[in-house]
Formats: C-alpha cells, sequence, structure tokens
C-alpha cells in the first residue's frame, strides 16, 4: 500500500497547491482557504465552488452543482461499503469524509489483492497518499502564491489528470471497469464538445458506472482458470 500510494503524493501536493493558489485568487483569506480543505476535503468540487464564489454565484446555486460533482462519491461508497460492514458507524463516518477518488482507487485494489478488508491500509491511502499533502499544499500555495509561479509552467495543471488516468488502467482489470470507463470517457468528450467540459465530466462519471453496472457478472464456466470469483468479476464481496 506504502508503495501504491507514494507516487499520489505528488499529485494531491500538486492538485492541492494549485487549489491553494485558485482560492487566494478568488478572495479567500487563508484561515478560508484551509478550513475549506479540511472540513470539505472534495477536490474537484473546491475548485467549482471557488470559482463560483468568485463569480458571484448564490449560495443555492453553488450547493447544488457542487453536490453534482461529487455525486460520484455515492457510487465509491456503495462500493466500499461491503467491505466496511465490520467496522464501527463512527469509523465509517470518518473513512466516508476522507474518501477520494485515489483513496478509494488504492482501496479497492489493497483490498482486492488481500481478499478482505485492511483498515490500516486504508487509512495510509486516505491520509497518507491524499489529505496530509493535500493540506500541506493548500497552506503553500495560500500562503506563498506571491512566490509561486502560473502552475501551468511548472506543468501542475497536468499532474492530476495523469495521476487519475492511472488510477482508472489500475482499476480497469474486468468486463464490467473496462465497459464503466470507456463508457464514460465517451459521454464526457461528446457532451464536452456538444455542450460544456464541466457538464461532460459529470455526464461521464454518473452515466460510465451505471453502464458497468450493466454488464452481466462472469458465471463460473465463463472465468478463466486459477482466478476466483472476485478476480474475474472485479466485484465486491456480498
Amino acid at each position: 500500500m506504502l508503495a501504491d500510494g507514494s507516487g499520489l503524493v505528488a499529485s494531491a501536493f500538486g492538485f492541492g497547491l494549485v487549489f491553494g493558489l485558485t482560492a487566494r485568487s478568488a478572495g479567500f483569506s487563508p484561515v478560508e482557504a484551509i478550513a475549506f480543505s479540511v472540513i470539505v476535503f472534495a477536490g474537484a468540487s473546491q475548485f467549482a465552488a471557488a470559482g463560483m464564489v468568485a463569480a458571484g454565484f448564490a449560495w443555492p446555486a453553488i450547493v447544488v452543482l457542487t453536490a453534482l460533482v461529487n455525486a460520484r462519491h455515492l457510487l465509491y461508497s456503495a462500493a466500499m461499503a461491503p467491505w466496511l460492514r465490520g467496522q464501527s458507524f463512527l469509523t465509517r463516518i470518518v473513512m466516508a469524509h476522507l474518501l477520494t477518488d485515489e483513496a478509494f482507487a488504492l482501496a479497492s485494489v489493497h483490498f482486492r489483492r488481500l481478499g478482505r478488508v485492511d483498515p490500516g491500509g486504508y487509512w495510509i491511502a486516505a491520509i497518507g497518499s491524499t489529505f496530509i499533502p493535500w493540506n500541506v499544499a493548500t497552506i503553500t500555495g495560500v500562503l506563498g502564491g506571491q512566490f509561486i509561479p502560473d502552475p501551468r509552467v511548472l506543468g501542475l495543471d497536468v499532474v492530476f489528470p495523469a495521476a487519475m488516468a492511472g488510477l482508472a488502467m489500475g482499476l480497469s482489470n474486468g468486463r464490467r471497469e473496462i465497459v464503466a470507463a470507456t463508457v464514460g470517457v465517451i459521454c464526457a468528450v461528446l457532451i464536452g464538445l456538444l455542450w460544456d467540459s464541466h457538464v461532460g465530466i459529470v455526464a461521464g462519471g454518473l452515466i460510465g458506472p451505471f453502464a458497468g453496472l450493466a454488464v452481466p457478472h462472469r458465471t463460473e464456466h465463463e472465468r478463466p482458470m486459477g482466478t476466483t470469483p472476485l478476480d474475474a468479476g472485479g466485484g465486491m464481496p456480498s
């Protein structure tokens, strides 16, 4: 888990640094930006909210639109729930707060590899690889923004997309995952070209997983020799 998550530390730091710069330019105070990253801790939704605050959107619109951006976490939570049934309610609340794209990807792969839940591995993925570097980077960006050049000059604008592409490749080990990724990308690109790129991303993130769920599990005689139902179908334990 430590090896898997080490590469994401740089991604989370780079992305958090850009958010700190964005929050500063949007008029957030250092305390507001730091509290935003600690309490909300929602990545893309934080960027969307900061942009809408800077544009003068009304708060109901900000709440609704950022909720749509983060709607994919409902699917993440549903996928993680079977693994975490044995954890206490308070523990699951904290886990839910720290759940990110990166934490979900790392924990899912790690749990499948072990064939059981590993709470310690989840905390390493959620806190060590994402929460700490994200918040340290937010502080760095919002406090030292005047000394940092345009993130695009440093290539930080491609850090998050590259990291997410790598996570997607690691998770695409079954028919359902491949279908979900393919349909999601196609929907995002087409809707982005025909309408709006932000709408395309949200639509792809919602439609892709449902397309993957529509793909039936492999039956016993369809599974490759030497694989378990979990390996072949890519599903969670029931």
